[in-house]
């Protein structure tokens, strides 16, 4: 994981990217008890986001220090590493108002508990309504929070079908 920090901050520092964010499941052990994952999700923001190849500046520069593309990863170090450009709206915020961690001395930008469950909302399936029960349940995020942010980003529905669903006495 410090590999994949030391790599998101060189990569803002030479301008291949604005921003970006670690989210789903490995910022959700920043919360929660570990969970099982496969890779890193990162959220990016791109110099460019208007043009189509928007990942090919960032997949060159991993490649020119020995990080190679594995079908829509990069490996580093140990982890497969999914770059996703910030595609909206909610997404930008949560990469934009997220926290700065220290992670053995490199920081690392981690999207806050309250935007991954509410990302998790607006993907909705069966792994992400558990996402947010763990958040939930942590303590890193609350129903308060969850519905506040929900309103600002038109997803009071989907979260008043969950709460009805899942939270529901």
């Amino acid at each position: 994981m410090k590999q994949i920090a030391q790599l998101l901050n060189d990569m803002v520092e030479a301008e291949i990217i604005t921003n970006y964010a670690l989210f789903g499941a490995m910022a959700q052990m920043r919360y929660t008890e570990p969970v099982a994952t496969l890779d890193a999700d990162v959220l990016v923001g791109v110099p460019s986001p208007e043009k189509l190849d928007v990942l090919t500046p960032l997949y060159g520069f991993c490649s020119e220090r020995g990080y190679e593309a594995e079908g829509e990863t990069v490996r580093v170090g140990a982890w497969p590493v999914q770059f996703i450009p910030a595609f909206n709206e909610l997404t930008r915020d949560a990469m934009e108002e997220a926290d700065t961690a220290d992670f053995e001395g490199i920081s690392l930008r981690v999207v806050q508990a309250t935007y991954l469950a509410l990302i998790a909302l607006s993907v909705g399936r069966a792994k992400d309504w558990t996402r947010i029960l763990s958040l939930l349940e942590s303590g890193s995020a609350t129903q308060d929070s969850i519905s506040s942010l929900a309103a600002q980003y038109n997803l009071s529905e989907a979260w008043e079908n969950f709460r009805k669903r899942f939270l529901s006495d």
